[in-house]
């Protein structure tokens, strides 16, 4: 048996692993220690088992996980998020689907404070779902508008997603957000659109509200004042090269705490409950990126990405053929893999064929996390609409899976953006020294 089919046997077992709910970690680092032992011998296999947890652990470069985290966890309890819903509603007041556009706009937004999908939806739920539903909004409108939007919150930077892809492509952390945010934006516009079509197309979704005076829209502006510090410091920095990511990890989450502490919301109870939750969380991230490291550990020594970019060049298939195919397998993944698992399992094995091709790899991170934050609203799975549900259990998951279907077009859109126009995610980093 060769390395290459051994490495394709230990991936489809990887897979049924993962389809047997066993816990991602333990998957990629059974998978990734027995490869070696029937590869290699007990020694090379004992000797990976030893010291990659250390290795992770120790990276200086992964410190800014647990920073970014707990940032996150702060603004989440704080109300960060509601000043920035209030303040679009006020400012988008009598336009037709204007809640919705303003619950995108404020969960791209908290997004880039927050870091995590999921922590964006459930926290826009809680504020704006209630609101569109005192206007008579169609449900299944309304939710789908707050799972869309809080998809936003891996690309849009901070993103813990970039860090582990950055981790294990060994990218910069800084242009990689740099190439993320303006297709953040372009997809958060790409939303906004969305949601405006169908309210102009099916009015009885979205009733009209009355507009807001001017006076009241320049107010609102004043309101979120403590995003635009945050963010303005932390990724500010970052792009102007005054921080390193990790220094500005620290400083936003130092931030954060003053922030709350100055305004009174955040007690030294909710302090601790944010430490501890950045802990946890931080913990299950690091073991799975110990597992990962073990698993691309193996995957390397088979040498089975360079076997496959090998057949698809002697199969003559074009580049962007087979980054159709690369993107097609990912939305497939993503029906049943979370997106840190999709991540750690696959870069490993599709990023020598990308840059084979003489694809960018910053490019191709911006492409993995769109992808990524697909599965996160396409169903079945779609853990966006799960998250929504259930907060509100009343809503059938049906209306989720209908109304989300108009909102799946723009991801899409911004894919074939990227493919005609790359400058849209490589134009920043290629300003950075």
């Amino acid at each position: 048996m060769t390395p290459a089919v051994l490495g394709l046997l230990v991936i489809g077992l990887l897979f049924v692993m993962l389809l047997a709910r066993m816990p991602v970690w333990l998957t990629l680092a059974l998978c990734g220690i027995g490869g070696n032992l029937v590869m290699s011998n007990f020694v090379v296999a004992k000797s990976l088992a030893g010291t990659t947890p250390f290795d992770v652990s120790n990276s200086y470069g992964l410190s800014v996980i647990p920073l970014f985290i707990l940032m996150g966890e702060i603004a989440t309890g704080t109300r960060l998020s509601a000043e920035l819903f209030q303040a679009a509603r006020v400012i988008l007041s009598g336009l037709r689907g204007g809640l919705a556009i303003a619950s995108i706009g404020a969960s791209g937004l908290f997004g880039a404070v927050c870091g995590s999908s999921v922590a964006t939806a459930a926290t826009m739920t809680r504020i704006a779902l209630p609101e569109m539903r005192k206007s008579r909004y169609e449900d299944g409108y309304a939710a789908s508008a707050i799972a869309a939007g809080g998809s936003l919150g891996i690309l849009i930077p901070p993103s813990i997603i970039l860090i582990i892809y950055g981790a294990i492509a060994e990218q910069s952390i800084r242009k990689l957000f740099a190439a993320a945010l303006l297709p953040g934006i372009v997809l958060m516009l790409l939303y906004i659109v969305v949601a405006m079509v169908i309210a102009a197309r099916v009015p009885g979704k979205v009733p009209a509200d009355a507009p807001a005076s001017a006076r009241a829209r320049l107010r609102a502006l004043r309101d979120p004042w403590q995003f635009v510090v945050l963010f303005t410091v932390t990724i500010g920095g970052i792009y102007a090269g005054v921080f390193s990511p990790n220094e500005a990890a620290a400083i936003g989450a130092f931030g954060a705490v003053v922030i709350g502490v100055a305004g009174r919301r955040v007690t030294l109870r909710k302090l601790l409950e944010a430490v501890r939750t950045t802990a946890i969380t931080s913990t299950v991230l690091f073991m799975i990126m110990i597992g990962a490291t073990m698993f691309s550990n193996f995957v390397v020594q088979t040498r089975l990405p360079h076997v496959l970019l090998d057949i698809a060049q002697s199969f003559n298939l074009p580049g962007w053929g087979v980054m159709v195919l690369i993107v097609v397998i990912y939305i497939i993944l993503g029906c049943f893999l979370e997106g840190i698992g999709m991540v750690l399992v696959t870069v490993p094995v599709f990023l020598p064929i990308v840059v084979g091709y003489g694809y960018d790899p910053i490019w191709f991170a911006v492409i993995v996390v769109i992808v990524v934050e697909l599965g996160l609203i396409h169903p079945p799975v779609g853990m966006n609409l799960f998250v929504i549900q259930a907060q509100v259990p009343d809503l059938r998951i049906s209306q989720l899976y209908i109304g989300i279907l108009p909102f799946l077009l723009a991801p899409f859109a911004l894919i074939a953006l990227l493919f005609f126009f790359p400058a849209i995610a490589m134009w920043l980093p290629g300003l950075m020294r």
